[in-house]
């Protein structure tokens, strides 16, 4: 192929950016106030554009993952990677955005102290402790780096996670909203050059209908339609977002944080247009790549100019970088004011800050245990989503919510139903029980115990 790596002009346009970070975490955010309203939702003045682009680049971190899957399965990526976290961000939109910003909460596990108690508010914090540790994020850093510039996995997962939480670290929130704006446009743009420049050098649609295998034009890929339909079950979690909760609690007002989402939902196809069709054309062009997670990478050596391949290069950094912030900024938070604060008080702000510290410790240490970015997802966002989903979701009704115990009761058999389904294949390489996904066992369980909690409620207000 000729050039392998990236040249002087890439690592110079990064050191820069890293600079620009840096300026931005030491300067810009050093005298910004550091009472908790302000460090975790930015006293809630999030106006709309900025709702619009923090939240887009904040939840489009697994773009290495999207290259892979774009490369092995072609058009499917949208219909596993799209449209089943379109519709759950809608439903999300319609019926959680609003109800969470009246809440006036800074965090999920508040919105569950408010509910059921501190006992699940604690139980709860540690499941989106584990959810957002940005691990699988800080993982893609280090493959990116290992990739563009032979730096060792280890070096780059560490200085990944150091350079995208040190504005953070001194300005909360909107530190992290700064560069969500700043990384938004440079996620969109990169890819925007690389679709005009395959368009432009190796023709439209009738190039890839050319050349592609034929599974890469179909709706299911390569895949069974089970494998499909498990996803819109996985995509549920976005109920449960973490990073949604936060930019609503941080929003100017209910309509800012529903429209925002709506919003968002279009720039999230636009965006998944221009990678999709990137990781299509990449099978087509590099069609022996021995690691597809590298495709768009190796893509842009292959075809970009060197002073644009230090752009797209940017775009990638930027694209992961921005979910690294985001997910440690809440893990610390979570760890700060959800735990330490509420078992121990203290000030929240520096609680918070110390949970940064942990977060991206733990983030290094999982990533270069498992490194694997599907099994990081798959297992944490499991559990999460199977403690989390109903009694949070239901928390917001007073005539739907849970009653304490049982609330407390989900969060802990729900995820250890799902743990159980996992760990043999997971250490053990053993098929899961009667092929059942492990999301369906534990969700079930939820469910059950569910049916249970509204049954004990109705039991106790029916009159005598």
């Amino acid at each position: 192929m000729g050039q392998k790596h990236y040249g002087i002009e890439s690592a110079i346009l990064l050191i820069a950016y890293l600079v620009f970070l840096l300026i931005v975490g030491l300067r810009l955010f050093k005298r910004g106030k550091s009472d908790a309203d302000d460090y975790l939702v930015m006293g809630r003045r999030l106006s709309l554009p900025a709702f619009i682009a923090s939240i887009v680049s904040t939840w489009y971190g697994g773009i290495l993952g999207v290259g892979e899957y774009s490369y092995r399965h072609g058009l499917s990526n949208w219909l596993v990677f799209g449209l089943p976290y379109y519709l759950s961000a809608f439903l999300f939109a319609v019926f959680l955005a609003k109800k969470a910003r009246r809440s006036y909460q800074h965090t999920i596990p508040d919105q569950l102290d408010k509910t059921y108690g501190k006992t699940v508010s604690v139980i709860g914090a540690v499941f989106v402790f584990v959810t957002t540790v940005p691990a699988a994020y800080v993982l893609q850093l280090g493959v990116l780096a290992e990739t563009a510039f032979n730096i060792p996995l280890t070096i780059g997962v560490v200085g990944g996670t150091l350079f995208s939480t040190i504005y953070i670290f001194s300005g909360g929130l909107r530190g992290d909203v700064f560069t969500d704006k700043v990384q938004f446009a440079l996620m969109f743009s990169c890819f925007a050059v690389m679709v005009v420049v395959l368009i432009s050098r190796f023709g439209g649609l009738s190039f890839l209908e050319t050349n592609l295998p034929e599974s890469h034009l179909i709706w299911r890929g390569s895949k069974p339609a089970s494998y499909i339909f498990v996803w819109y079950f996985i995509a549920l979690a976005t109920l449960v977002e973490p990073s949604f909760y936060q930019r609503c609690f941080a929003a100017k007002s209910e309509r800012v944080a529903r429209n925002g989402i709506f919003v968002a939902i279009a720039f999230w196809a636009i965006f998944d247009f221009m990678t999709t069709a990137t990781g299509m054309y990449a099978r087509v062009l590099l069609p022996d790549l021995a690691n597809p997670i590298a495709a768009y990478p190796a893509l842009a050596v292959r075809i970009l100019p060197r002073a644009l391949q230090a752009v797209f290069l940017l775009g990638l950094f930027a694209t992961v970088m921005s979910t690294v912030d985001s997910y440690t900024f809440i893990a610390g938070a979570t760890v700060g004011k959800d735990i330490i604060w509420r078992l121990k008080g203290g000030d929240i702000t520096k609680n918070s800050r110390w949970g940064l510290v942990v977060s991206g410790i733990l983030a290094v240490v999982i990533a270069l245990f498992f490194r694997s970015v599907i099994d990081i997802w798959y297992l944490f966002g499991t559990l999460g989503t199977c403690a989390l989903l109903i009694p949070l979701a239901s928390s917001f009704s007073e005539k739907w919510r849970m009653t304490p115990k049982m609330a407390a009761m989900s969060m802990i058999f729900s995820p250890l139903v799902a743990l159980i389904w996992i760990v043999p294949n997971l250490f053990l390489g053993i098929k899961y029980f009667w092929g059942i996904d492990p999301i369906y066992p534990g969700l079930l369980t939820s469910v059950i115990i569910y049916i249970f909690s509204c049954n004990i409620k109705n039991h106790f207000h029916k009159p005598f």
